[in-house]
């Protein structure tokens, strides 16, 4: 059943003759559906659409939040869109400034200037990515605005209006990563949905997309 999908996460059907009611299960990059023999395929499928949603808030809230929070410190090593940065502490700074392969920040509360930083300094790289992927796909007159999102519940949104939201987290991961996500959202520029015509459209783009969307389930949560 690799076609049931939410958030790109595959569902796995167990069905058991002893069981008498059909539950969902959600665990970080894993969603079983528990059914009975007796109920079909047609009312796992309205079930599964009806909580897809609040699945898909616990897959990213999984996905988006590390096993803990270990405080930045003078020297260390920052990914950033595909290059690496060093981080300074400085005493005397306020807000976080890029020089060169340097990332200084001030000393008090760095995690919150680096995210400021962040989310600014994705916001052109990212609106370039989802353009280009959106012009590859012939979607480009139904894109909206590229935007920068801190939600903790998905690593990218596409609305029906075609705004496309990215995390900034995102910027963290390998590159061809990010880029699989802003090719899944543009493609929902053309599918709002996850259907096997979505899906043939990210393939006709970037065929070996699985196994990006694999390393997102499996390491996300490192970002």
């Amino acid at each position: 059943m690799s076609e049931w999908e939410v958030a790109g996460v595959p569902v796995e059907i167990k069905r058991s003759a002893r069981r008498r009611t059909v539950a969902v299960q959600v665990r970080p990059g894993a969603v079983t559906l528990f059914a009975p023999h007796r109920v079909s395929l047609q009312d796992l499928r309205s079930l599964l659409d009806d909580r897809r949603e609040w699945v898909a808030g616990h897959l990213a809230g999984y996905a988006a939040r590390p096993p803990a929070r270990v405080a930045l410190h003078d020297g260390q090593i920052l990914p950033f869109l595909n290059d690496t940065l060093t981080v300074r502490l400085d005493p005397a700074r306020r807000a976080a400034r890029r020089d060169g392969a340097t990332l200084l920040l001030p000393l008090n509360d760095p995690e919150t200037a680096l995210r400021y930083w962040t989310r600014r300094a994705c916001t052109a790289p990212y609106r370039a990515l989802v353009q280009d992927y959106a012009a590859q796909l012939g979607a480009a007159p139904r894109l909206g605005r590229v935007l920068v999102s801190d939600t903790q519940s998905r690593w990218g949104s596409c609305t029906a209006s075609g705004d496309i939201r990215l995390h900034w987290k995102l910027s963290r991961a390998p590159l061809p990563v990010l880029q699989y996500v802003a090719l899944h959202e543009a493609a929902h520029l053309l599918e709002l949905n996850h259907s096997a015509r979505y899906w043939a459209h990210v393939q006709r783009v970037m065929p070996e997309w699985s196994q990006h969307r694999a390393w997102l389930r499996d390491h996300g949560h490192t970002l």
